[in-house]
C-alpha cells in the first residue's frame, strides 16, 4: 500500500465495518493492533499523519497497514524474541500509552500515564529466546511483566532493566521456564533490575544470573510469592534491596554468589519500622513467612540472609523450611574489625516463630545464628552447627570465666553455634546446637529460657550469658566437651524445666556461675541433672542430691514423684553426678529405655518406659563443700 494515500486509507477505515475485524500498524518491528469496534474515527491531517484511538503515527514511519481477524487484548504488550531480532505487538487502548524502540533484539518502552485506561495496569508478556538482547522500561506507573517462556541474555548489560519507580510485578507463567543472564564488566546493579519496588511470583521458574553485579536488585522492596527462583550465579548478592523483603511462599535456590544470599538495607536513614501491610515501610527488616528456602554461601564473611533490621522467620499460611550452608570464613582484611560469615544474620534482631530451619556454617570463625542485637525463638525447629575452625590466636577455653576467651576481639572470630549481641528468649521450639571448637549459645546480655527444647554441644562453654541466665521451664541441654555445661557470667536461676549439664570435668562444672564477681547460682525449682556438680557457694532453695560416680555410655534414669526422665551421659563430663526435683529423685543405672519422647539427641528422654537397672545411692548436696571452682 502506498502509506501516503488518503484514498487507501479510507478504504481501510471502511473495511474495519467488519464484525471482529484488527486494524494492524505496522512501523519497524512493532505492530500496533487496533480491534475493529473500538477504532472509531480516525484522523488524517495534513497528508503527514494519522491519529488512532490517540496514538499519532507520522505516514513515513508506517510501513504496512493490513486488516485481518486476530483477537487483541486489551492493556497488553508483547514483546517475541528471535535470535538477534525482536517484535513487538502492542494492543490500541494502550497504544498512545507507550513508544516502543527495539534494536535488533534490544527492546526499550517509555510508558506514560495510564491511568485513564480503566484505571488498570498494561501486562508486558515476554516470550522467546536471544542471546544479544534485553528488555528496558522506564514511566512512572505500575505495570506487570508476564515472563512466558524466556531466554534472554545482555552481553552488555541488565538483561530487564526497569527504571520506572513504581511497582512492579514479574511473573513467570505457569509451566514455563525462564533464564536471564546478563553480561560481565558491564555497570549494570543486576541481571534483573528495578528503581521500584519488585513483586516475584508465579507459578512457573525463573532462572536468573548475575555476571556484573547482584542478580535481582530493587531500589525498593521485594516480594517472593509461589515462584520457583533459581539465581545460579552473582558476583554480589543473589538478591539485594531496600526497605524490606518478604517471601510468603514458593521456592527460592541461591549458590554461586559472590557475597550474600540475601541481603536488605534501609532506602534512608531512618527506620520506620515493621507497619501495618507494610505500607510505607523502610525497615531493612526481612521477613520469612512461607515457602522454601535453600541459600549455599562460599564468599569470605558472607551470609546466608543478610536483614540491616530485624530478620523475622515465621510461619504464616504456607510451611516454611529454611536450609543454608556456608563455607565462607572471615574477612580479615581490616584487622581491627574481622567480619565472620552467618547462615542467618541480622545488625538488629532476629526473631524465630516457625518453620525447620538447617543452617550449617563450615567456614573459619563462622556462625550459624548471628544477631547483633537480641534473639527470640517462640517456635519452630532449628539446626544450628558451627563447624569451622576458629579464627586467629585464642586466648584460651573458658568463656564462662570472667575475663575469659569467650569474646570475639579484633585478633580474632571464635566459631559460634549461635551468638547474640544483646538478650536471648526462648519460650517454645527445638534449638539443637553444634558447636565444634567454641562456644553454643551465647548470649552478651541474658539467656532467659521459659520453654521449649534447647540442646547445645560445644568444645567450650555449651550455654553462656555475659549476664544473668535464666530456666524456668521447658528441655535445657548443655553439654561441653571442654568446659562448663551451661555458664553465666551473673546470676544463674534454675526455676523450672529440666535441665541436664555435661561439663568436661574438674575444675569445670555442669552449672556455673561467676562466684568470683559475686553472682551465684539459685536453684529454687525445676528438674535437674548436672554431670560435674554445681557451682560453690550456690543458694539452694529446692534440695539438691549427689552420687559420687558415674558410668559413660550408660543410660539412667531418674524419677521425681510419677516423672521420668532417662539419660545418657557422653565420655565427658565431670566426677559424680548433682540431681535436684520438686521431690527427693530416684536414680537407677543400666536401665533399659524404651517409648518417650526424645528431646536430646538420643542422650534425653522424656517419660520414656524404662525396666531393670540398679538404685543408685543419692545423698544430700551441699554446694559449700563439693564441685565449683572458685
Amino acid at each position: 500500500m502506498n502509506k501516503k494515500s488518503f484514498a487507501l486509507l479510507a478504504a481501510l477505515m471502511l473495511a474495519l465495518a467488519a464484525v471482529g475485524q484488527t486494524l494492524n500498524v505496522h512501523v519497524g518491528r512493532v505492530n500496533y493492533q487496533f480491534p475493529g469496534s473500538q477504532v472509531g474515527d480516525m484522523t488524517y491531517a495534513d497528508g503527514k499523519t494519522v491519529t488512532i484511538m490517540g496514538k499519532t503515527f507520522a505516514l513515513a514511519d508506517i510501513d504496512e497497514i493490513t486488516i485481518d481477524n486476530s483477537t487483541v487484548k486489551d492493556n497488553s504488550v508483547d514483546v517475541e524474541y528471535d535470535g538477534t531480532t525482536a517484535t513487538v505487538t502492542v494492543a490500541g487502548n494502550v497504544a498512545q500509552y507507550v513508544t516502543p524502540t527495539v534494536s535488533g533484539a534490544h527492546v526499550s518502552i517509555a510508558q506514560t500515564n495510564t491511568d485513564a485506561v480503566d484505571g488498570d495496569e498494561i501486562t508486558y508478556t515476554l516470550s522467546g529466546t536471544s542471546s544479544d538482547g534485553e528488555f528496558a522500561l522506564s514511566g512512572s506507573y505500575k505495570c506487570t511483566l508476564s515472563l512466558a517462556g524466556l531466554t534472554l541474555t545482555n552481553p552488555t548489560d541488565a538483561a530487564i532493566n526497569i527504571s520506572n519507580g513504581k511497582r512492579i510485578q514479574i511473573s513467570a507463567k505457569k509451566n514455563t521456564v525462564n533464564t536471564l543472564t546478563d553480561g560481565t564488566n558491564g555497570a549494570q546493579k543486576g541481571c534483573l533490575y528495578s528503581k521500584g519496588q519488585i513483586q516475584l511470583q508465579g507459578n512457573g521458574t525463573l532462572n536468573v544470573a548475575g555476571n556484573t553485579s547482584h542478580a535481582i536488585k530493587s531500589g525498593d522492596y521485594i516480594r517472593v510469592k509461589n515462584l520457583t527462583l533459581n539465581v545460579t550465579k552473582a558476583v554480589g548478592d543473589g538478591i539485594s534491596c531496600n526497605e524490606f523483603f518478604l517471601m510468603e511462599s514458593g521456592s527460592v535456590t541461591i549458590s554461586g554468589v559472590g557475597d550474600d544470599g540475601i541481603q536488605c538495607d534501609l532506602d534512608g536513614t531512618t527506620s520506620t519500622g515493621e507497619t501495618a501491610d507494610h505500607e510505607d515501610e523502610d525497615s531493612g527488616n526481612i521477613y520469612i513467612e512461607g515457602g522454601t528456602l535453600n541459600i549455599a554461601t562460599t564468599a569470605a564473611a558472607s551470609k546466608g540472609i543478610k536483614a540491616m533490621g530485624t530478620l523475622s522467620i515465621n510461619e504464616g499460611s504456607a510451611t516454611t523450611t529454611v536450609v543454608i550452608t556456608n563455607t565462607g570464613g572471615v574477612d580479615a582484611s581490616d584487622t581491627s574489625d574481622i567480619a565472620s560469615s552467618a547462615c542467618l544474620k541480622s545488625d538488629a534482631a532476629i526473631t524465630i516463630g516457625g518453620g525447620t530451619l538447617t543452617l550449617t556454617n563450615s567456614g573459619q570463625g563462622g556462625r550459624a545464628i548471628n544477631s547483633d542485637g537480641t534473639l527470640t525463638i517462640t517456635g519452630g525447629t532449628i539446626s544450628a552447627r558451627a563447624e569451622g575452625a576458629n579464627y586467629g590466636s585464642s586466648s584460651g577455653g573458658g568463656g564462662g570465666r570472667p575475663g575469659g576467651g569467650g569474646s570475639s576481639t579484633s585478633a580474632h572470630k571464635y566459631a559460634k553455634g549461635v551468638k547474640a549481641d544483646g538478650n536471648i528468649s526462648i519460650s517454645g521450639g527445638t534449638l539443637n546446637v553444634y558447636s565444634k571448637n567454641h562456644e553454643g549459645l551465647e548470649s552478651k546480655g541474658t539467656i532467659d529460657i521459659s520453654g521449649g527444647v534447647v540442646s547445645v554441644q560445644a568444645s567450650d562453654d555449651a550455654i553462656n550469658a555475659a549476664s544473668h541466665l535464666t530456666v524456668s521451664g521447658g528441655y535445657v541441654l548443655g553439654y561441653s566437651t571442654n568446659n562448663d555445661g551451661i555458664d553465666s557470667n551473673g546470676n544463674m536461676y534454675i526455676k523450672g524445666g529440666t535441665v541436664y549439664a555435661i561439663c568436661k570435668g574438674s575444675p569445670e562444672v555442669g552449672l556455673d556461675a561467676n562466684t568470683e564477681g559475686g553472682y551465684k547460682l539459685y536453684v529454687t525449682g525445676g528438674t535437674i541433672i548436672a554431670i560435674g556438680g554445681l557451682e560453690r557457694g550456690s543458694s539452694l532453695t529446692q534440695s539438691c542430691y549427689q552420687a559420687s560416680s558415674w558410668t559413660k555410655s550408660t543410660w539412667y534414669a531418674m524419677t521425681v514423684g510419677n516423672a521420668v526422665f532417662a539419660f545418657k551421659t557422653p565420655a565427658s563430663g565431670g566426677t559424680g553426678i548433682v540431681v535436684s526435683g520438686a521431690s527427693q529423685p530416684t536414680l537407677k543405672s543400666g536401665v533399659t529405655v524404651s517409648g518417650g519422647t526424645t528431646v536430646f539427641d538420643g542422650m534425653g528422654i522424656a517419660s520414656p518406659t524404662v525396666s531393670g537397672g540398679s538404685s543408685v545411692t543419692l545423698s544430700a548436696y551441699s554446694s559449700s563443700g563439693g564441685g565449683g571452682r572458685w
